[in-house]
């Protein structure tokens, strides 16, 4: 066979590393075309939740090509999108009153950023400051890129990225994050700063998923967001990772009592199955947007906006969650993760072990430290010989497993983990 044609994410094809088929999954594996079973450690780069092939959504998919493959939604709609929109509305705080559809993480933050920059324009207060918090990740795109950390993932397009104002990330009891917070919300009631009042603040509520599985309080969040209603700064909750259960809570805002302004959901929205993501604002969002003037239409839209096939695997995956005891199978990973790190934590060379609700993580000690180090391929390439899909961020090591995974399965990544340790040294 002819070498591919396809340019894979996020990997270096220079380095010649081998990239494996996959022919079919079930559950909490990966089936190779060799036949080889593989553990998916990481629920497929955080999507799968139920486990891989749900057969609800499985089959609601099947059931909804029968029916409407794709039309387009601005000033049409289909049951499918409707049902989303109802069933999300009735699980999520009664503030949240409006949702708005796209197709990735990327894109459902970008409407968020275009939302809160629309809000204060409607408003007459066209504010244009956006805040965000040290190490975060907010996606790909242009406007993405801009309020996520500087660094490898986006260096070569920084002439194109906008200026944001970044809070530390919280240390201790988030007291650095708290203080500059404030100061960047009232640093304009002088006229002290140029750019006026900041129009919102984003974050990933409790965990920053790539920038190194990063942990911090929910006390720190909840001070966040009674600093931003108090200096009328809006807040958006990046829940693109850690909706869905990821946490230990349906929405980690839950453990912090917090309510968004505007919230971001993709990734488990569909169970992993495909690519949906939503943007669900509070009513003045939308109020603002609302006119019989055309001009202050809300312009953000993709070809395939709110697919119906996609929103039919969302509609039986918040049918699962209703249905099935979704919460309690969190509580059981939960549990089991805690005991894999405590059975992690003795080894040489491990750092920081933690968990939040069914994701691990720890730091290897390295000599070079941050997402580039030369300790990822090698401990990635371990844990791919080994039938254990793990992807280390830099020297950050982490677990994120489906919550269908038995105890077997992640005795099984905990034995290949210790393995690897004691082979591949800094």
């Amino acid at each position: 066979m002819s070498a591919s044609p396809v340019w894979h994410p996020f990997w270096q094809h220079g380095l010649g590393e081998p990239i494996p088929m996959v022919a079919r999954a079930q559950g909490a594996a990966l089936f190779l075309e060799d036949g080889r079973r593989v553990i998916d450690g990481i629920s497929s780069w955080w999507v799968t939740t139920h486990g891989h092939n749900h057969p609800r959504i499985m089959a609601a998919i099947r059931e909804q090509t029968e029916k409407l493959d794709q039309v387009i939604f601005a000033g049409w709609t289909h049951e499918p999108a409707e049902q989303v929109a109802r069933g999300l509305i009735s699980m999520l705080p009664e503030e949240l009153t409006r949702v708005f559809f796209s197709d990735s993480g990327s894109t459902c933050v970008e409407v968020a950023l275009k939302m809160a920059l629309g809000f204060w324009a409607h408003r007459g207060e066209p504010r244009h400051r956006i805040l965000v918090l040290e190490h975060s990740y907010h996606g790909d795109t242009i406007g993405t890129m801009s309020v996520g950390e500087r660094g490898v993932y986006n260096a070569a397009y920084g002439k194109l990225l906008f200026d944001v104002e970044t809070i530390p990330f919280p240390t201790g009891v988030g007291t650095n994050t708290l203080a500059a917070l404030e100061a960047a919300c009232a640093n304009h009631a002088d006229g002290s700063h140029e750019g006026g009042p900041p129009a919102a603040l984003i974050v990933e509520p409790l965990v920053l998923g790539a920038g190194g599985m990063l942990f911090y309080p929910p006390a720190v969040l909840t001070a966040m967001a009674e600093i931003c209603r108090r200096h009328g700064v809006l807040l958006i909750a990046d829940e693109v990772m850690t909706g869905f259960g990821r946490t230990g809570t349906m929405l980690a805002c839950e453990q912090a009592g917090v309510v968004p302004d505007i919230l971001c959901l993709a990734k488990g929205l569909t169970g992993g199955s495909m690519p949906l993501a939503v943007t669900v604002a509070q009513e003045p969002i939308f109020a603002a947007h609302w006119s019989t003037d055309r001009a202050r239409t809300f312009y953000h839209s993709s070809s395939y906006t709110a697919n119906p096939i996609a929103c039919a695997a969302a509609v039986a995956n918040l049918a699962i969650w209703r249905e099935e005891p979704v919460q309690a199978r969190i509580a059981t990973l939960a549990t089991r993760q805690q005991a894999l790190m405590a059975r992690l934590a003795p080894l040489p060379g491990v750092r920081a072990p933690r968990t939040c609700g069914t994701i691990a993580a720890f730091d290897v000690e390295a000599t070079d430290g941050g997402y580039l180090s030369n300790l990822a391929p090698r401990l990635m390439n371990y844990f791919r010989d080994a039938g254990v899909l793990l992807r280390p961020l830099g020297n950050t090591v982490y677990v994120l497993p489906p919550y269908c995974i038995d105890e077997t399965d992640l005795a099984r990544i905990g034995d290949v983990i210790e393995e690897a340790l004691a082979t591949i040294k800094s």
